[in-house]
């Protein structure tokens, strides 16, 4: 968790929410997709609340809007999801452009896109604005499991490792003749995709070993320092979630 793993959802800066204490930008990130989540699906409304709250943050940070729209396209299989729900899901139907689609899939299809999308757009910002030696430093201040942080401080030391460690593997197949746009080469793909997890597995092994010769107790040491978060900041940092209830508030009063 040194410094030179940044991370790639990281975008330095000195913003407010960049200076902004890390366990309180995760609280609020919760609140945020947790009133996201509780909101009904036929409140159309609201998610556009939502969307407004996220883009002023966004604005705020000084996160570009291409950059942050890049990242988002992970979503991608469940965009395709909720798009081939209304013609698969049973039920009454509704005409659009001449097709028939049903009312649920419709709805179904419409509450995974507009929640997946604020809940990652969410996540990605807290990301962009948080550092992942931070994100552990206020996990570690909001007394989560020692076992969940252990966890997460090795899933973010290693990523970087594990994806080096796959374009090397990708770039001696390409030298050796390997062309991934061709079909009937998947099948060295997936053999690649199975030795990278080999390789990962041995290197798991051999580096939890390491630890141990080393003193491992079984649970990471304190990365930051124990000090007390402001109420100031704490009550800045609680805005956004107080704007997302009231938008709930209301979703549900008018629902």
């Amino acid at each position: 968790m040194g410094a030179g793993h940044a991370g790639a959802l990281h975008l330095p800066g000195d913003s407010v929410l960049h200076r902004s204490a890390p366990e309180v930008k995760i609280v609020a990130a919760f609140l945020v997709v947790l009133c996201v989540v509780a909101t009904p699906r036929e409140v159309f409304w609201a998610f556009g609340g939502y969307a407004l709250l996220l883009f002023g943050l966004v604005l705020v940070a000084r996160v570009p809007p291409r950059w942050l729209a890049g990242r988002l396209l992970i979503e991608v299989p469940f965009v395709v999801l909720a798009l081939v729900l209304p013609f698969t899901a049973g039920g009454a139907t509704t005409e659009v452009a001449g097709l028939a689609l049903s009312t649920g899939g419709l709805l179904a299809g419409w509450n995974i896109l507009v929640k997946g999308t604020l809940g990652l757009a969410t996540s990605v910002l807290l990301a962009a604005t948080t550092a992942p030696r931070e994100l552990v430093v206020g996990l570690q201040r909001l007394r989560a499991p020692r076992l969940l942080i252990t966890i997460i401080t090795l899933m973010l030391r290693y990523a970087e490792v594990i994806v080096a460690e796959a374009k090397r593997m990708r770039v001696a197949r390409i030298c050796r003749g390997h062309d991934p746009r061709f079909l009937w080469q998947l099948g060295a793909t997936a053999r690649g995709i199975g030795s990278l997890f080999i390789r990962s597995y041995e290197r798991g092994e051999r580096v939890h070993l390491a630890m141990v010769s080393r003193g491992w107790s079984g649970a990471m040491p304190e990365l930051g320092e124990s000090r007390r978060t402001s109420l100031a900041t704490w009550w800045l940092g609680m805005v956004p979630p107080a704007v997302a209830a009231v938008v709930l508030g209301v979703a549900l009063w008018t629902a």
